[in-house]
């Protein structure tokens, strides 16, 4: 079981009954046979032996080894028990007649959890460490999916916006989205609120008794495996859309005759549907080899199936992190040579690292290699929080740097936020102005009464329309002069026409500067 898996209570049962089954395959292959068959009685309800020994059984927990008359034996907490302090010891006494003590006053079996079930008696510690992961995540994906959406509708509203690289933009954005949304589905699907909770319902005779039922029928995690399954693969998504901005911007950088939209077609099927393969092929081996119950369980080594594609792709993309930062270094010394002091090139590199780190999704390498060990242990803790803030956060901070801080966003933002108040100022003055205005081919006639009285309005309209004619009319929005075409109407051509596809991160607005004429220097001005 890995343990950073939060599992159910049919999970626990599910695991108990495989202990329970490996148990009984162990004990049954230690009964001799009496005249070529195995005794009628299974070996694990026996408590006495011939031979003055205790025997080994299955007590609903734990397989007991054989045990010495008059000792007390112990046994390490089963890992198979999400919550049990797996450090502790279970005991259970061998009496001098060769037979397991018994309960005072029931004919049971006696045996100690006090250490295991520390769950069951002391997680207070243990509650609040999850509930405050719960919130950090809770939080961060909230503020991530109402950014991103805020984003996408932004650059979605705005054509000038519409090019390839904000194009592949949006597909990350909802990307992140769909990580989100699937996140919180999952959580409502399998747990219904805190899985602690659901844990804190299992006494030790619980953990006894539930080996004995029947297994639950199949049909009834139907959801739930379908909920899994779309979390997964919109969490590979995710990933290999991260790796798809860092292969485009790696492409601009060092290839030098690169078509974008030939490419973005090739981008949008690398980023949904090659985790669709892996994803697929992952639900169909599990659907076949390991249906067991709900899917949130780790399937032993069947977890590679998807673990190992979305590595590599952290992997590919951590060493374009590192290319790229390489040519920027490179770039800065070069063009900056005797320009700039030292200092100064190093605070460019520094803030071009911090721009691209989101991007890259550089934070995955950290404790990528670094397995996860007990639930309750300092570094686990210090590991999750750390994952769970920047994992439901770097949606926010990927929004916030290549939308809301993104230059070419804020121009687009800021004229249509001039073009409404100038419309709203132009119908105000209309309805008390003095002239005649052209607005598109609306013409507005209007009263020549109140014109000095309301003398300050109009030197505040005029002030608004400069610079142009006095009334304004050049630098109206939708304005067309007699026998003229609007210049809004015409594409600018030549050296005037602004690709916006020649800047990638030019428009974050975090660096200014004249456009080169090259692709590959226009690529380090954008990112310095």
């Amino acid at each position: 079981v890995d343990a950073d898996d939060v599992i159910t209570k049919e999970e626990q049962i599910f695991l108990l009954l495989k202990a329970k089954a490996k148990c009984e395959r162990h004990l049954k292959a230690k009964v001799p046979k009496v005249h070529g068959e195995f005794p009628v009685t299974p070996l694990y309800l026996c408590v006495s032996s011939t031979d003055g020994f205790c025997l080994p059984e299955w007590d609903g927990i734990v397989c007991w080894p054989e045990g010495v008359p008059g000792k007390v034996v112990a046994m390490p907490c089963p890992e198979y028990i999400y919550d049990f302090n797996h450090k502790g010891h279970a005991y259970r006494r061998c009496d001098l007649n060769g037979s397991w003590e018994l309960v005072p006053g029931n004919n049971r079996t006696w045996a100690n959890y006090s250490e295991c079930a520390k769950f069951l008696t002391n997680e207070t510690r243990e509650r609040e460490v999850f509930d405050r992961l719960y919130l950090i995540y809770t939080v961060g994906y909230s503020i991530s999916l109402g950014s991103l959406t805020v984003a996408v509708l932004i650059l979605g509203y705005f054509r000038r916006l519409h090019c390839t690289r904000n194009y592949i933009h949006m597909h990350l954005f909802v990307s992140f989205m769909l990580r989100a949304v699937s996140i919180f589905v999952k959580d409502a699907v399998l747990y219904s609120g805190s899985a602690l909770e659901e844990m804190e319902r299992i006494s030790e005779e619980d953990l006894k008794s539930i080996t004995e039922a029947p297994p639950a029928d199949k049909s009834q995690f139907v959801g739930c495996k379908v909920a899994v399954t779309f979390f997964l693969y919109f969490l590979a998504t995710n990933y290999y859309w991260i790796l798809v901005e860092g292969l485009y911007l790696h492409s601009l950088i060092f290839m030098a005759f690169f078509s974008e939209k030939k490419y973005l077609w090739g981008f949008t099927l690398f980023g949904w549907g090659l985790p669709a393969v892996f994803v697929t092929a992952w639900a169909s081996v599990r659907a076949t080899l390991a249906d067991t119950e709900c899917w949130d369980l780790s399937a032993g080594n069947l977890k590679w199936i998807i673990q190992v594609p979305i590595l590599a792709a952290i992997v590919v993309n951590f060493i374009l992190f590192i290319n790229i930062i390489r040519v920027l270094a490179t770039k800065l010394r070069e063009t900056n040579a005797g320009r700039c002091d030292s200092r100064q090139q190093y605070r460019k590199l520094l803030k071009s690292t911090l721009v691209l780190m989101p991007l890259f999704g550089v934070h995955y390498i950290v404790f990528m290699a670094m397995p996860y060990t007990d639930v309750s242990g300092i570094l686990w803790q210090v590991q999750m929080h750390y994952e769970m803030l920047f994992n439901s956060f770097q949606g926010f901070f990927v929004a916030i740097i290549y939308c809301f801080c993104n230059g070419e966003v804020q121009a687009e933002i800021k004229k249509s936020w001039s073009r409404w108040t100038l419309a709203l100022d132009f119908k105000r003055k209309a309805r008390s102005g003095s002239t005649t205005y052209s607005y598109g081919p609306m013409v507005s006639h209007t009263s020549i009464t109140n014109v000095a009285t309301r003398g300050a309005l109009a030197l505040h309209l005029n002030t608004r329309l400069i610079p142009g004619t006095l009334n304004g009319h050049r630098n109206l929005p939708g304005y067309v002069k007699n026998g003229s075409i609007s210049e809004n109407s015409m594409p600018s051509s030549g050296p005037e026409q602004y690709n916006k596809d020649e800047e990638y991160l030019n428009g974050s607005g975090l660096y200014d500067g004249d456009k080169p004429t090259v692709l590959v220097e226009e690529e380090r001005e954008t990112v310095m």
